[in-house]
């Protein structure tokens, strides 16, 4: 028997990546596989021969670059009725289909009214409920009292995924005659959701009413090569440090503070563009800016990696035994700069727009041979192997 699966991912770069890599090792192992994610992806998945359903309008927003505050509110708006009408027809003929990521609202009812198996996935530990950590906050979210307990704010979360989705939840399951969801969260997520991030990274504690499976990260491997200029750069001189902030909107002078912070500790600086249009300060040779590369081998090469603390970059440098400088912007970013720190594999920005003050601080720490040093150590305690895990246990349960 051929397993026939449906994979539904959202979001940006480091949301659908790992996606990626979970479809590579269940073709290995036989499976037919097809993704629903944002069409912003799709050369991205035929280089890999892998088919993409569009999921939704480009996430890059209706005028190109990054999307406007009216470009967001109506993509969450249209989000239920798109997943609906496109995971539908999509699942059609398949064994299972396995959500990941965030908001993954019609996934679980379209396998309900298919009678096959639904898997829902999670790339950090925050978006499950546990009395260990609070919720991952959402864009716009205020920092909670620190007298609110994990408990409490586990259940203002559920209200608000009720509240946000639940109307339309039910409304699309209607349409499918079945019958309304309580709590939204909850059907969702299930009982027993997977995390797909190294136990290392980031642990989980068992929690009341989860069986929660640990399957470690997902990553996709990376053999691109480097563009010939970056590499004569790299050759160049002393290894760099590394600055990007991915699909973040940050503000707009973090390039130059990040630079004279980098410049402060006599080094060369490699600035990655990104959704937030980084770019350089002035035309000295020591510093460069980059588009799209192979993080997984640039990281091996530069002194440190300035980031916004996103899974997949976290990874990627923690794998790499490379220190990091996390600068959270938001969601489960604050989540990962604190496990950086408690590593001690690199420091964190408590200013989301840090200045080179602040950012010349958080060098000196990363920049330090002991950081260097544990980074290595936890580098070697990081597996590779999460995606290949988890489409064995896939596999096992549909076949």
């Amino acid at each position: 028997m051929t397993a026939r699966v449906l994979l539904s991912a959202s979001g940006s770069r480091g949301d659908i990546e790992p996606t990626l890599g979970f479809a590579l090792r269940l073709r290995e192992f036989g499976a037919q596989v097809r993704v629903c994610a944002p069409p912003d992806f799709e050369r991205r998945f035929a280089e890999f021969d892998v088919p993409l359903v569009p999921l939704g309008p480009p996430m890059t927003g209706s005028r190109g670059g990054r999307p406007s505050q009216a470009d967001r509110l109506q993509y969450i708006a249209d989000w239920p009725t798109v997943q609906f009408d496109t995971i539908s027809t999509a699942a059609a003929g398949c064994d299972a289909v396995v959500a990941t990521g965030v908001a993954q609202i019609a996934a679980r009812s379209v396998a309900e009214q298919l009678g096959i198996h639904y898997q829902y996935v999670s790339y950090q530990p925050t978006t499950l409920p546990s009395p260990h950590h609070p919720p991952m906050p959402l864009p716009g979210d205020r920092p909670a009292p620190e007298a609110i307990g994990n408990q409490l704010l586990w259940e203002i979360d559920a209200h608000g995924w009720n509240a946000q989705f639940g109307q339309a939840l039910d409304t699309g399951r209607a349409a499918l005659g079945l019958p309304p969801v309580g709590n939204v969260r909850d059907h969702v997520i299930t009982d027993s959701p997977w995390l797909a991030v190294d136990p290392v990274l980031g642990p989980w504690s068992q929690s009341p009413g989860l069986d929660v499976v640990q399957t470690g990260a997902w990553i996709v491997p990376d053999e691109r090569r480097f563009p010939a200029e970056l590499a004569a750069f790299l050759d160049a001189g002393t290894p760099p440090v590394y600055v990007g902030f991915g699909s973040m909107p940050v503000c707009d002078g973090i390039a130059r503070a990040a630079i004279e912070a980098i410049r402060a500790h006599s080094r060369r600086a490699l600035i990655s563009r990104g959704w937030g249009e980084l770019a350089l300060i002035d035309d000295l040779a020591d510093c460069m800016a980059i588009g799209e590369v192979n993080h997984q081998a640039l990281f091996t090469r530069v002194a440190a990696v300035i980031h916004h603390g996103g899974a997949g970059t976290t990874t990627a440098a923690a794998r790499a035994g490379v220190p990091q400088v996390v600068v959270p912007q938001m969601m489960d970013q604050s989540y990962w700069a604190r496990r950086v720190a408690d590593l001690g594999i690199g420091t964190a920005c408590a200013d989301a727009d840090p200045n080179a003050t602040s950012l010349s601080a958080a060098l000196d720490m990363a920049l330090a041979p002991t950081t260097r040093a544990r980074a290595g150590e936890v580098a070697a305690m990081i597996h590779a192997d999460g995606a290949t895990v988890a489409a064995k246990l896939l596999i096992d349960a549909i076949t």
